[in-house]
């Protein structure tokens, strides 16, 4: 009897135990869900004002008050973005290719340290490089968006390689070694069998990237610059971004102040609606490339 005493009093403390630890991740969970759903309230509630038409479908040339728009901000970060996506991934993907399949020696553990120390940098000393190296080109002063997408590559390579080479390990040893045994050379095996393998997960990892520095602000500020007018040579010239006009707009206040405001708001709720929608396409596309591996 005591035994079954003994039994039934350590059932009911590890029940209670269960108990008390649940609620307090499930109160631990809703305390820290109050600061995101009140950041989106108030982006929301703020932000919605403005986006009309005229938001979406002018720029700020010649405005000085109301109306205006964020068009050339939308049209800078899509360019930014993309030519920073060119640079990156194929860099990214290639390193992380090497350090897995190849890299053995001193020189895979230098890029290995050198990608860590990459991952920790700040996004302004990102900007200051990228000014740096074009200002001994062309000279001090210069502003242009391939600039700005060159800090943003340099942020992002870290990204990728990281999640690139965790997706590339989790391929099977067995499926290479039956490419081998097939005697199919190892660069057509990364080719055809790795990449495909993995592509879900890398997809995955650069949309991600994409997202993380899509809201970056420093570094453009830095390279970029900005401008009121559309600007759609990344080789020339200032060129606007989203996060750079929601600090100019919020900064720079005119008469009347609530328009500055409105328009700053709007830009940040584009801004998050855009990263809310890369993490979306990211999930979809690594969804399609699972069911297609299958």
């Amino acid at each position: 009897m005591s035994l079954s005493a003994a039994s039934t009093a350590t059932t009911r403390r590890r029940k209670l135990t269960d108990r008390f630890v649940t609620a307090l991740v499930t109160a631990a969970f809703l305390v820290a869900l109050i600061p995101l759903v009140s950041l989106a309230i108030t982006v929301v509630s703020n932000g919605i004002a403005r986006f009309d038409p005229e938001f979406f479908s002018s720029s700020m040339r010649n405005v000085t008050g109301e109306g205006g728009g964020a068009l050339h901000a939308m049209i800078g970060t899509l360019l930014i973005t993309l030519a920073a996506t060119i640079i990156a991934v194929p860099l990214g993907l290639m390193t992380s290719i090497y350090l897995v399949e190849y890299g053995r020696g001193r020189l895979a553990k230098i890029i290995t340290f050198l990608v860590d120390v990459m991952t920790g940098i700040p996004s302004i000393v990102a900007g200051l490089f990228a000014y740096a190296a074009f200002v001994l080109i062309f000279g001090p002063g210069v502003r242009m968006g391939i600039i700005g997408a060159v800090a943003l590559a340099v942020l992002m390579i870290p990204v990728v390689v990281r999640s690139s080479e965790e997706m590339l390990r989790l391929v099977p040893g067995e499926l290479r070694e039956a490419s081998y045994a097939l005697g199919v050379p190892k660069w057509r095996t990364i080719l055809k069998v790795v990449l495909p393998t993995s592509m879900a997960g890398i997809t995955t990892g650069v949309m991600l990237a994409i997202a993380r520095v899509i809201g970056e602000t420093a570094p453009l500020l830095i390279t970029a610059g900005f401008t009121a007018s559309m600007n759609y040579n990344l080789f020339s010239d200032r060129m606007q971004s989203l996060p750079v006009y929601v600090y100019t707009q919020f900064a720079n206040q005119g008469n009347p102040a609530s328009a500055f405001i409105e328009r700053a708001w709007a830009a940040a709720l584009l801004l998050i609606l855009i990263v809310m929608a890369l993490n979306l396409v990211a999930r979809l596309i690594a969804r399609r490339f699972s069911a297609v591996s299958r």
